[in-house]
């Protein structure tokens, strides 16, 4: 009889430590993706912020400039043929500047994919913990060595169902970690933003 319980306690021992492993690697597969979406967000909305704020810097520029060459008109310092073509440049000028601040606008629709991305990764992490709950719920209440093996069991079976997840089983929302790399294309400045993220 104490060789059957030694027996069994090896056993329970051996799959709780299984449960346990099962978990970690999973649990860390999933922050990992977590953490890796963050930090990827915080570079893109970094350049974002830099893109636009130099763009709007540039045009507010291009319309000073404009803006005096237009005075200079008024006051009749220069001729209406010496204007057009300036007129024209600065016009070429804010057009660039403000597509190159659309671009920048790009960034809702990569954070929306990644924010998406992370609800993935943590709905795959509740999976886990909820593949524990059976043994969470039913083993403190004085279940025996068998039951137990049985509820370790059930629960590592439900954990290996859930493959391996994580960042090598989950395809990346965002696959560019910058906004110049133009790996993807979301809209172009003919276009309006979409309402949602493609990750919707």
């Amino acid at each position: 009889m104490p060789d059957r319980e030694a027996f069994s306690a090896e056993v329970l021992s051996q799959q709780l430590m299984r449960l346990l492993a099962g978990m970690s690697g999973h649990g860390a597969r999933q922050l990992d993706g977590i953490e890796t979406d963050l930090a990827q967000m915080s570079i893109l909305l970094d350049e974002a912020i830099r893109k636009l704020g130099a763009s709007f810097l540039a045009i507010h520029g291009a319309l000073g400039r404009q803006q005096a060459v237009l005075a200079a008109l008024l006051e009749g310092k220069v001729s209406a043929a010496e204007c057009a073509p300036v007129f024209e440049g600065i016009r070429g000028e804010i057009e660039l500047h403000i597509n190159a601040a659309v671009t920048g606008l790009q960034f809702e629709d990569m954070t929306s994919q990644l924010i998406d991305g992370m609800g993935r990764h943590l709905a795959e992490l509740r999976d886990v913990f909820g593949a524990i709950q059976p043994v969470n719920a039913e083993a403190p209440g004085g279940a025996g060595c068998g039951e137990t093996l049985v509820l370790l069991d059930c629960a590592n079976r439900r954990l290996a169902e859930l493959g391996p997840g994580g960042a090598d089983g989950v395809q990346k929302p965002v696959a560019q970690r910058h906004m110049e790399s133009g790996e993807i294309e979301l809209f172009d400045a003919c276009q309006l933003p979409p309402a949602a993220g493609c990750g919707a």
